[in-house]
């Protein structure tokens, strides 16, 4: 009798997969907006301002992501962000200018400089596709930066399906060079 035997192509293939969802920041995201610090909306007061930033509570902040913002259209002199910045850093895990959209670039941003990519040093990559939470273009597109100079091979998805997206040219030596 003749023994069907199930070979996990996959598994045997050497394909390391990396899940950029697994670089995700669990931390509460929130947008700080300056619209509220205006008087009558239009302008920010230095020594109202000034006074509410040495009595706000700043503890509330702790450990979450803050992206500050401006929603109306006022001019914002930058030492009103900087010292924004000041109040906001010793509480915030992440603090950035912009909207959420740039502060979940920068924290996969920070994520990913984590990474050594010289341990995927001549490896088969996988990047993984799907994923449960927003991971941002811009990640992918950090990842295979860092990954290309590096590893064998990149591809997208999942390793029983992907898209090859860079494979490393074999460098080949005639005879003639090595006489």
């Amino acid at each position: 009798m003749e023994e069907n035997i199930i070979i996990n192509k996959v598994a045997s293939s050497g394909l390391i997969s990396f899940d950029l969802e697994e670089l995700y920041h669990q931390g509460e995201r929130v947008v700080y907006d300056l619209k509220d610090n205006l008087f009558m909306g239009m302008i920010l007061k230095e020594k109202d301002f000034r006074e509410f930033l040495k009595n706000h509570d700043w503890s509330q902040y702790e450990g979450k992501n803050v992206a500050v913002i401006c929603s109306e259209d006022a001019v914002i002199p930058t030492w009103a962000y900087m010292l924004l910045t000041l109040k906001l850093q010793d509480f915030a895990n992440c603090l950035v200018f912009g909207d959420l959209k740039a502060l979940e670039d920068k924290l996969f941003y920070e994520a990913l400089a984590k990474i050594n990519p010289e341990d995927y040093r001549g490896a088969k990559v996988v990047i993984k596709g799907c994923s449960k939470v927003p991971v941002p273009t811009s990640a992918y597109i950090e990842i295979t930066r860092l990954f290309k100079p590096y590893v064998q091979s990149l591809m997208f998805g999942e390793p029983c399906s992907t898209v090859p997206l860079y494979k490393k040219a074999m460098v080949r030596q005639s005879l003639s060079s090595n006489q």
